[in-house]
């Protein structure tokens, strides 16, 4: 995965589970590192500051982003200022909205104000990044999460937005844009293309980066030979007529 050369964008690991973090904490090329409750259930964490400290000794001081997860904001300001003191290195994710629709600009301004580093989450349009943009402290570091997989999901082009959204956040050079739940090793091409500064991506998808320019030909005779074994290996049979 290092020896991938001329990579526009930095890569982020996203993940919960304590081994697949340290796993990518053992590669120079990851450059910080992601995470959110769902992903922290399915890995089965029970007890959030544990999993967090835990984390934080395995990324050995390089970014980390852990979500508030609160629904009313004066809930998560006091969430966001407790997760800050955890660690210099960490970004607190704090969703643009909650789950009544109010915008989390006014929090977000004052967070960043008092130089906590926030990482806003769950974004998919360039006018909640402009929003976004407009409350960030221009001296605080920051992130912006714009979630392109799911704007592809829903069969929108990602890349306009993303592009978009890069010249949004030009006013705050402090702020990052990180192209969030991508779907597959292109991905991390087309975020660099679009000057994107970050994609946070997987392990599955992380390690698929040794396949980058990989021969086609032998790519395409390897699928040939692993249909054939697989077949072997499951002892499939079909009888066959003899030829007239």
């Amino acid at each position: 995965m290092s020896a991938v050369p001329n990579l526009k964008v930095k890569l982020f690991a996203d993940g919960a589970d304590l081994a697949g973090i340290k796993e990518m904490a053992a590669n120079p090329a990851i450059k910080g590192f992601t995470t959110n409750p769902t992903l922290m259930r399915k890995a089965g964490v029970a007890d959030y500051k544990a999993f967090a400290v835990q984390a934080l000794q395995a990324v050995g001081g390089r970014p980390i982003s852990f979500e508030v997860f609160a629904d009313e904001f004066g809930e998560m300001e006091k969430q966001a200022h407790e997760i800050a003191s955890w660690g210099r290195n960490i970004y607190v994710k704090i969703p643009v909205t909650n789950t009544k629709s109010e915008f989390c600009g006014p929090l977000v301004e004052r967070l960043s104000r008092a130089g906590i580093q926030v990482n806003v989450t769950a974004l998919m349009t360039v006018d909640q990044v402009k929003r976004v943009t407009e409350r960030l402290a221009s001296d605080t570091p920051a992130i912006i999460s714009v979630f392109a997989g799911r704007i592809a999901d829903t069969g929108r082009d990602p890349m306009p937005i993303m592009a978009a959204s890069v010249k949004a956040m030009k006013a705050k050079p402090k702020a990052e844009l990180i192209w969030a739940s991508p779907r597959e090793l292109l991905n991390i091409f087309q975020a660099g293309e679009v000057g994107c500064h970050i994609i946070t991506a997987t392990n599955d998808i992380l390690k698929k980066l040794s396949l980058v320019g990989k021969d086609l030909d032998g790519y395409s005779l390897e699928t040939v030979e692993m249909f054939y074994k697989d077949a072997k290996a499951a002892g499939y049979s079909i009888a066959t007529r003899a030829a007239a």
